[in-house]
């Protein structure tokens, strides 16, 4: 397995933003291990999305990298929600397990989260308004930073789906969703979502933008954000300063096209449009 880093500086910014946030207190500087302020990545999306569904870590060497993130397992048999060192699987099927340690995983971003800052957002309509107001803080804090963000409250509306695990010969990410992902709609259900920003600069590695996976407060329903509603929400902010990428040493990876344009089945992925 290959290993590239890339580094950027800190997180900081003066707020002129209307939502008020307040800083959460960093540990002194000496207790800060800086390596712990890092997004790591397993693999890149468009592999995923070309039909690279063979796991190349497992759940328990993921933890090793952080306690907080998202992602999918081997096949992509349903959603992957890390919360709180805890990994969760949202099935196809509905269910949600606590899957061993020894499942693997094809692709995935997790780091260690550590507050920076927190808002409380009301009065939230949809995934687009949310989104609007966490670019707003996205664009106070630094647009070129990485982002995970933890969203906490009861959810009016939450329309998630998830998909059934696929098997060898594997297709596109894209033909694989038109079949067997289901859709759930929940109404009134507390719990958490966890998001991801990526830099523009991402978009031949990663979805650039955001990215949202929910997990309920009692761990039963969960699954790839695709709608929101919400009257009040508390968002924690972790501005994470540094880039890792573990690439697969597969025969699959290594003779991948990687040249093709896969920005339309990004964009069909993740909007499920």
């Amino acid at each position: 397995m290959a290993l590239a880093a890339a580094v950027l500086t800190g997180c900081a910014g003066d707020s002129t933003d209307t939502t008020q946030p307040s800083e959460v207190p960093a540990p002194p500087a000496q207790e800060v291990d800086r390596e712990r302020d890092t997004l790591c990545q397993i693999s890149l999306l468009q592999g995923l999305l070309s039909g690279d569904f063979q796991g190349s870590i497992s759940i328990g060497e993921l933890k090793t990298y952080g306690d907080m993130g998202i992602g999918t397992f081997d096949g992509v048999d349903g959603e992957l929600i890390m919360l709180d060192g805890v990994v969760y699987q949202a099935k196809g099927d509905g269910t949600v397990a606590q899957p061993d340690d020894s499942l693997t995983i094809p692709f995935a971003n997790v780091t260690f989260f550590e507050p920076d800052e927190q808002v409380t957002y009301t009065d939230v309509e949809s995934f687009e308004a949310l989104t609007e107001l966490l670019d707003g803080e996205v664009e106070r804090l630094g647009e070129n930073r990485f982002y995970m963000v933890r969203i906490d409250g009861t959810f009016t509306e939450m329309h998630a789906r998830s998909e059934y695990a696929q098997e060898e010969p594997y297709r596109t990410l894209v033909e694989a969703l038109a079949e067997d992902q289901t859709y759930f709609d929940y109404e009134d259900v507390e719990g958490t979502v966890v998001a991801l920003y990526c830099p523009v600069y991402m978009s031949e590695l990663n979805n650039a933008g955001w990215h949202l996976h929910f997990i309920s407060a009692d761990r039963t329903r969960g699954g790839h954000v695709l709608d929101l509603a919400s009257d009040e929400l508390t968002v924690t902010i972790d501005c994470t300063d540094s880039f890792e990428m573990l690439l697969p040493d597969s025969e699959y990876f290594v003779n991948a096209d990687f040249s093709l344009d896969r920005s339309e089945d990004v964009r069909r992925a993740e909007t499920n449009e």
